[in-house]
């Protein structure tokens, strides 16, 4: 890291200094074309599902799977098992079973160590039969668990129009993408054996017969259980009845709709899933790996916004984040005073972010919003038709701020701002909130779906994405009046926990949704002494450790004990320094010090250390939304292990997170004469 000259470092708090290597760690760090982005760290099944669709379409790249085997090997847990998120309280049953074949696959013989740890763990914690349902998709695959134990998945669905409640376009975004080539492998039920060898009869000590279906047959016979069991049971028939009229056509157009979404960068819905079964699927279709379609989706994995090297281990990422990363470092770059007019940096980040606006492809969002243009931003590197709205509206709060200090021409900014205004003032669901890929995507009947145990097969709208937008509005002049903002304000109160808090549905957890809300009202001119606002407030200070930060274990999501709970991190200690700043009540100025010193204090070499996950792929509830109850729903088939949750570390948030309450904070004490010198020494 470049060193600020001893000589302005003399004059420094250490607050300034502080911010000053923080900005120069970004300086150094960003890409060549302008952007920033940092690995997005998930679990072991990346790499393991990896590793078995290698041998499902018969790659043998020795370099690649050796890395692979290593990463998996290098991240089992001390009990034998794998996790979904850093130092889960335990490991989880499906993670485990798919690292076990990987390495099995790969050759591993049973009674290795790390396989027969693992195979321990196993047997305590259920065996086999208790793997959800992708995991036994997999296993199916390489022809371990019988297809006809698994749900079912029709590809007849392709033909259901938008406005029918099981249509494809009633799934969330990421579910849709993966569905539609899973019912193409669901309906062929291709098996690639592993060699004998290598087989996992060692996890079935009573046989293959010891499989049990997923679904046990309901009591009661008038319900929806019933209807998706006995719907489910006639589907599992209609596969090995002879004629099968209208299939092959559902089958086509499913291919077709998988290759008219592959992206430019060769991958599919910025995501693992359907990227890796949109191969097996096409490749089992009768794609070899030569066709310029799976060329470049084979070719997607040398990329280094998909994969990278640690050691001699290769991750591959499930998904990427250069747009996510590039607004919201901006955006702290802008609180720390970098100046757009003279910031090459600002300015080569500027020019790249507005390329990346979606202008010329109707997305499936436009299934169910039509008359709009498209205008926003995407997640990932390429992900044209799934753009959502949480970068878009960060994305406008950068374009908004950029253009009131802009010096130089601005009709580009102008412009982008108005398309992306209008396309998300569109997307705004029913009851007042926004989702993050689709508009009132909340159709709960497709949850009954036997195949949906795997995570969230909704996207309904979140006080957090809800909030982004609010909080852009506000930065576009746009006041409480606005019908829109109007809409969305209510949908917020309605939201708020009984202690104050509003749930976290894209970060962790609700430190991450109490902060979004109370940044957005602040920014569209709430009265923020209102008792609601202060019980907000209230809690967070509650909640600050005995270090000075703030910290909320993914446990949260499935133990509401836990909430606001967990070892102190920089990205959630910024985000509840971010919502008390927010309030401007001077109760808060001891918590607000104490937080901003535990940040400066565990700076490193410009940067922050934060192994934790802070970031939410799916809770696991199925639904998409928060528990309501009070209580938790003891019917989810997942504990604080979260084996139906994705959890995410986005390497990136330990670092402009902090950077942004830095600088919030030095104009927070500035503005009311206080001496960061005198404060933070």
């Amino acid at each position: 890291m470049a060193i600020v000259s001893c000589q302005v470092v003399e004059h420094m708090s250490s607050l300034d200094r502080s911010i000053a290597e923080a900005v120069e760690w970004l300086r150094e760090n960003q890409k060549p074309e302008g952007y920033w982005m940092g690995w997005l760290e998930s679990n072991a099944c990346m790499e393991a599902e990896w590793l078995l669709a290698f041998h499902f379409l018969g790659i043998d790249d020795q370099a690649k799977k050796r890395g692979l085997v290593n990463a998996i090997l290098k991240s089992q847990r001390s009990d034998g098992s794998w996790e979904v998120y850093y130092n889960a309280p335990q490991g989880d049953i499906n993670t485990t079973v798919e690292c076990y074949a990987a390495l099995r696959c790969a050759g591993f013989p049973a009674e290795h160590e790390a396989l027969k740890a693992a195979r321990e763990w196993i047997f305590r914690h259920g065996g086999i039969n208790s793997v959800r349902v992708f995991t036994q998709y997999w296993l199916a695959l390489i022809g371990e668990w019988p297809w006809e134990s698994t749900p079912t998945l029709p590809p007849e669905i392709i033909f259901l129009p938008g406005w029918l409640p099981f249509s494809i376009y009633e799934f969330a975004s990421w579910a849709r993408a993966t569905i539609v080539p899973l019912t193409v492998l669901s309906a062929r039920r291709p098996a690639k054996p592993l060699p004998e060898n290598c087989r996992l009869d060692e996890l079935f000590p009573e046989g293959r017969r010891s499989v049990r279906p997923k679904l046990d047959r309901p009591k009661n016979f008038f319900s929806w259980d019933s209807l998706f069991y006995w719907a489910d049971w006639l589907m599992n028939r209609y596969v090995t009845f002879p004629f099968h009229p209208g299939r092959e056509t559902a089958i086509k157009l499913c291919i077709e709709w998988i290759i008219r979404r592959q992206e430019a960068d060769g991958a599919w819905g910025g995501i693992q899933p359907p990227w890796v079964y949109g191969l097996m699927a096409l490749y089992n279709e009768g794609y070899d790996l030569d066709h310029p379609i799976m060329k470049r989706g084979l070719e997607a994995l040398d990329a280094p916004h998909w994969s990278y090297w640690v050691g001699d281990s290769l991750h591959i990422q499930a998904s990427n984040s250069p747009v996510w990363d590039t607004v919201l470092t901006m955006v702290a770059l802008l609180d720390c005073g970098e100046d757009v007019n003279s910031s090459r940096m600002l300015q080569k980040a500027l020019d790249w972010l507005l390329e990346q606006q979606v202008l010329d492809c109707y997305g499936d969002w436009s299934v169910k919003v039509r008359g709009v243009e498209s205008g926003g931003w995407p997640f990932e590197m390429a992900n044209k038709y799934y753009p959502d709205v949480d970068d878009t509206a960060v994305a406008m709060t950068v374009l908004a701020r950029v253009l009131k200090k802009l010096d130089g021409d601005s009709r580009q900014i102008s412009r982008a701002l108005a398309r992306a205004e209008k396309w998300t003032r569109r997307m705004q669901s029913s009851n007042g909130g926004w989702g993050a890929f689709d508009k009132d995507n909340m159709n709960l009947l497709v949850t009954k779906i036997p195949f949906c145990d795997f995570g969230e097969v909704l996207d309904p709208p979140s006080v957090d994405v809800t909030a982004h937008v609010v909080e852009a509005l506000a930065y576009l002049g746009y006041t409480r009046r606005d019908p829109n903002v109007a809409k969305a304000l209510r949908y917020i109160r309605s939201e708020q926990e009984e202690d104050g808090s509003w749930f976290g549905r894209w970060g962790v957890n609700y430190i991450y949704g109490t902060s979004a809300v109370l940044q957005a009202l602040r920014a569209i001119g709430e009265n923020m002494s209102q008792p609601y606002v202060r019980r907000a407030a209230e809690w967070l200070v509650q909640h600050q450790n005995e270090d000075g930060g703030w910290g909320e274990t993914p446990a949260s999501y499935m133990d509401k004990r836990l909430r606001g709970v967990g070892e102190s991190t920089p990205s959630q200690t910024a985000w509840a320094l971010l919502g008390l700043m927010s309030v401007e009540n001077e109760d808060y100025n001891d918590a607000i010090e104490r937080g901003i010193r535990f940040l400066i204090k565990c700076q490193k070499d410009g940067t922050w250390d934060e192994p934790q996950y802070t970031a939410t792929g799916f809770p696991g509830y199925g639904h998409g939304g928060r528990i309501t109850s009070g209580g938790f729903d003891e019917t989810l088939d997942q504990g604080i292990e979260l084996g139906r949750g994705f959890m995410i570390n986005y390497n990136m948030y330990r670092h402009y997170f902090p950077l942004m309450a830095l600088g919030r904070a030095r104009r927070y004490f500035e503005k009311r004469g206080q001496s960061t010198s005198l404060l933070f020494g």
